[in-house]
């Protein structure tokens, strides 16, 4: 009862929202990069908020279900199909017993997650099921996955026929994108040119993205007189500025402290915008006040609870509705 891996994809790792309490013993976050789609994974299959996904980057994986599931596609678009065909994003999905699901490489995005009803049956290390690769910690054995490998479920379970409402989104299909960040917290380590070049400028995704972070191509962001610091520690989101004057976005996999000057930190709700970029891809930075980035968040959050409300809007078609669930409970009986 559970998933064997036929082709691994390029990095496709078990994540959730991450291990927190440990980077004061050097132990970082992790878990996913892209925090809003994968809520609304799990959002979609009515699972807790911080059930363990797959997280897929660039090249997706090639599934076999070795029993009947639920799951939810979102994120990038890999061009995702079941036994041959075209397969929907952004809606709950029946899996049977035998079906093949395969990605191929990202339309849109860089990162896709997929979300299952049953729940992956990885254990709980210090406090989350996130892999970190670095430390060989968590996830599936502590790495990415591979051919061969396999993941159990830790439940049988069937959901509500509504649930399989679909929800219009396509977020990623831009080359270009506007990161609002808070300055600081070392700011101040930079002349007042540099701050203008920063905010500025147009900024390029280099081919040095990962999970850990993303190095940007762009004009020279020059300091007072140096940019290091004594290291201390670092938010997801993070800018580092080094000596070559060009800036770091530090990501889910950052080191828990560093030594460079952080000129800003981007507000929680455009990480997504940036993890979901491509090499060659275009950024741009404009300036807020953290009660703006308060407010930003606040209204994330409603619109998540407003995607909950449609999802659950009840299902008209009653009859039809009974007999999927019927033909769901004799599926998941098998």
């Amino acid at each position: 009862m559970g998933i064997r891996i036929l082709k691994g994809g390029m990095m496709t790792t078990v994540q959730d929202l991450g291990r927190y309490g440990y980077q004061s013993q050097g132990f970082s976050v992790a878990g996913v990069m892209d925090v809003r789609s994968f809520k609304i994974a799990n959002l979609l299959l009515d699972n807790p908020e911080n059930e363990a996904v797959l997280e897929i980057t660039l090249i997706g994986p090639t599934l076999e279900f070795t029993s009947a599931t639920i799951i939810a596609i979102t994120g990038g678009d890999f061009q995702p199909t079941i036994n041959g065909e075209p397969a929907p994003m952004y809606t709950a999905l029946y899996m049977n017993k035998g079906d093949v699901l395969k990605f191929g490489s990202a339309r849109t995005g860089s990162r896709g997650y997929i979300a299952f009803s049953s729940y992956l049956d990885i254990p709980v290390v210090m406090g989350s099921r996130c892999t970190n690769l670095k430390s060989g910690l968590g996830g599936f054995k502590g790495r990415k996955l591979e051919a061969d490998d396999y993941i159990g479920f830790r439940k049988r379970r069937y959901l509500p026929f509504f649930l399989s409402r679909k929800l219009d989104m396509d977020e990623f299909d831009q080359t270009e994108a506007t990161l609002r960040v808070v300055m600081g917290p070392q700011d101040g380590m930079f002349s007042k040119q540099g701050i203008q070049t920063f905010l500025g400028s147009e900024y390029t995704v280099t081919n040095e993205f990962d999970r850990m972070g993303c190095r940007l191509e762009g004009p020279f962001i020059a300091p007072k007189e140096t940019s290091d610091i004594i290291s201390d520690g670092i938010a997801f989101g993070a800018i580092q500025v080094p000596s070559h004057g060009k800036p770091i976005i530090l990501l889910a996999d950052r080191q828990t402290t560093g030594g460079y000057g952080k000129i800003a930190t981007v507000a929680s709700v455009d990480i997504p915008k940036l993890v979901q970029r491509k090499t060659d891809d275009k950024i741009h930075f404009k300036a807020i006040t953290v009660q703006e980035a308060q407010a930003l968040y606040v209204e994330e959050m409603k619109e998540l609870d407003g995607l909950r409300k449609i999802i659950h809007q009840p299902c008209k078609e009653v009859l039809d509705c009974r007999l999927v669930a019927k033909r769901l409970r004799k599926l998941f009986e098998e």
